[in-house]
């Protein structure tokens, strides 16, 4: 990830020699360009805690270079513009990134774009080869859409599914599919992609070999098979800090043994939750969708002035 590592050195001198009473931590995970980064994704990146535990550990132990990590993931999407016949009971169709990604990328002016697409993208049935392309066209389109407009996109795998818990078997395996494509591309054509379906599939396997009927406390937030709890959100948000460099986290086992050494921890990631959750809603409603039952948000103005007597709060609070 040349992009991304381009300027290491040079921050890290820079972070440890110029005056402050800020603590140096090292090296950035971020050229000095980026200060606006956007999540895309489904629900799993609308639920957000994976997001929040990025802000939470970026904000504590880079503080030198403030960056806004923004969450406009929405639940059901697909990349592919995919949906099952009776999804939500009837009521709607899932909602296609394709109708929205133009204002998205328009209003928010990302300088890095994370997407986790995948897991509705099949449609919960069995491999299909249509299906397969489908989804790989809506990434192609994805990528070369973010890529115009100067931003850079670093792709994820998507998320796990758990056959045991999820009542559609094999599809864990079409998610595989999925994955293998994805990481091809980083060879295939250089793009940036960070993979976190087979650590979180490794992670629980593993568990599964020990008891076959292991549930992972907090891993299936819905016990449907799809939604992560606490362990898989921190398995994402773990993989993709160390996927940016940070790879002293690598075998920390949650948000709060990463943050160990951070003064104020818990109150800082309790002040990063609740601004992500105010600005997730305030941006989804500005940028609009066609997703029904979600929560309106804030008027984006209204919701800047909340974060930003959050971000005076959470600043009072950095070591």
């Amino acid at each position: 990830m040349a992009f991304f590592y381009r300027y290491t050195a040079y921050l890290l001198l820079l972070f440890c020699l110029v005056p402050s009473s800020r603590q140096c931590y090292g090296q950035s995970l971020f050229p000095p360009t980026v200060r606006r980064v956007v999540f895309l994704g489904n629900s799993i990146t609308y639920a957000g805690k994976y997001v929040t535990a990025i802000d939470s550990y970026y904000r504590s132990h880079y503080p030198n270079q403030p960056i806004e990590f923004i969450n406009v993931g929405l639940p059901s999407e697909t990349v592919s513009g995919l949906s099952e016949d009776g999804h939500a009971g009837g009521q709607f169709p899932r909602p296609d990134l394709h109708e929205r990604l133009d204002r998205v990328l328009t209003q928010t002016k990302p300088d890095l774009v994370f997407a986790s697409y995948g897991m509705n993208d099949g449609i919960y049935m069995p491999f299909d080869e249509t299906r397969f392309q489908k989804f790989n066209d809506g990434i192609e389109w994805l990528h070369n859409e973010v890529v115009k407009t100067g931003a850079a996109i670093i792709h994820l795998t998507p998320p796990v599914y758990d056959d045991l818990k999820g009542g559609k078997p094999g599809y864990g395996a079409v998610l595989d599919r999925y994955s293998d494509w994805l990481l091809e591309q980083k060879k295939a054509r250089n793009w940036q992609v960070i993979d976190v379906h087979y650590p979180m599939k490794q992670f629980l396997d593993a568990h599964r070999k020990v008891d076959s009927a292991y549930n992972m406390a907090g891993f299936s937030l819905a016990d449907d098979g799809v939604h992560p709890g606490d362990v898989g959100h921190w398995i994402m948000a773990r993989t993709i800090l160390s996927g940016l460099g940070a790879s002293a986290i690598a075998s920390a086992p949650d948000l709060k043994a990463a943050m160990a050494s951070v003064p104020n921890a818990a109150q800082l990631i309790q002040l990063i939750a609740e601004r992500q959750t105010i600005m997730k809603d305030a941006w989804l409603t500005a940028t609009g969708h066609k997703r029904p039952g979600m929560s309106t948000g804030l008027p984006l103005e209204e919701a800047k002035a909340k974060a930003a007597v959050i971000d005076a709060r959470i600043q009072a609070l950095l070591p």
